[in-house]
């Protein structure tokens, strides 16, 4: 089994491109692979390796400045979920596009997934999912509020717009807000605070760390939970989920849109079918007959990122995803937990 370690930290680096090499070195020797992404405002990133090695990899970020409290999300993969490692220089750890905002000193107050249930019941509280529309599509708290965001990027835009719809009444409700893994829903808090909202609230660990802890006859999550990486999706103690990947258009697809005459296996989905040429299709057979081929060889095939499609293995653990340059949505820039 692989070990898995989806993580992230605010934490004012001064100089981030100075622990760039450091990192890429000791996840190499360590035979680690996926993303690393680092910026003025943190670190935030999946990683994937053998158990040690990812062990070894966790010290070293908690021992970065500002880092010995880092949010790290242990799971299991029964194959390698990522090609390649990378560790990247970006603007912000996951993308907002808010620039005075400072989670790492005015975030909302964390809560528990012992205590979330009792959280999210309370009839004064309203709960907002921070994902994105297709990870909300594949499952969700019962009774979240769909911003039906395509990214993050657009969070601040919809809740200046709906700001007076929700928070409407004589008592200003709790505001109760999650995320995979946690990055998001903690920044989302420091933007409502920053709006002058104060009562905020966000899942510590996120998602995972709620379908790590609580059991599933005690929960309420309803559905799948959307990983950027090949496993897909996650169920309850993290095992691993029912769902597939359109190669063409990264949309996680169910085991009945995969019964759609419109799907091919690494070629097209129900979603995208109508929006990729025949040119494009073909390219995309060839892609997954050298992957075949290289399979039965027993070789590593990473295969090429074509013009309008994606690859899962480049993908991150939170957020908005880079695929090489192409995506069938594009994100900005983010990884993590």
């Amino acid at each position: 089994m692989i070990k898995v370690a989806a993580l992230y930290c605010f934490a004012p680096f001064k100089t981030p491109e100075d622990l760039r090499q450091p990192l890429l070195d000791l996840c190499a020797g360590e035979g680690i692979r996926g993303t690393l992404l680092l910026a003025h405002e943190g670190i935030n990133g999946t990683l994937a390796g053998p158990a040690a090695g990812i062990d070894r990899a966790v010290a070293h970020i908690r021992a970065l400045p500002g880092c010995a409290r880092a949010s790290v999300k242990y799971s299991r993969a029964s194959d390698m979920p990522f090609h390649r490692l990378k560790v990247r220089m970006k603007r912000e750890i996951v993308t907002m596009g808010e620039p005075d905002i400072d989670p790492a000193q005015n975030a909302g107050t964390y809560v528990k997934p012992a205590d979330w249930n009792a959280l999210i019941a309370d009839p004064a509280t309203i709960v907002i999912d921070t994902r994105n529309d297709y990870e909300v599509g594949i499952g969700t708290f019962s009774g979240a509020i769909d911003p039906e965001t395509e990214s993050f990027r657009e969070f601040p835009k919809w809740f200046r717009k709906e700001r007076e719809r929700l928070l409407a009444g004589d008592v200003t409700p709790k505001v109760a807000m999650f995320c995979t893994g946690g990055i998001r829903c903690e920044k989302a808090t420091a933007f409502l605070k920053s709006e002058g909202v104060e009562d905020v609230y966000h899942l510590e660990g996120g998602i995972l760390k709620y379908l790590e802890d609580v059991r599933a006859e005690e929960s309420l999550w309803q559905g799948e939970c959307f990983v950027f990486d090949e496993r897909v999706s996650v169920t309850h103690g993290l095992a691993e989920g029912t769902h597939s990947l359109c190669r063409a258009c990264r949309m996680p697809l169910s085991v009945a849109d995969m019964e759609s005459p419109l799907y091919e296996d690494g070629i097209s989905c129900a979603r995208c079918h109508d929006t990729r040429t025949d040119a494009q299709r073909a390219g995309y057979r060839e892609r997954e007959r050298q992957v075949k081929l290289a399979k039965a060889r027993g070789d590593a095939h990473v295969g090429a990122v074509l013009p309008g499609s994606a690859d899962i293995s480049d993908g991150f653990a939170e957020d908005e995803m880079e695929w090489d340059g192409h995506s069938a949505r594009q994100g900005n820039d983010g990884p993590g937990a």
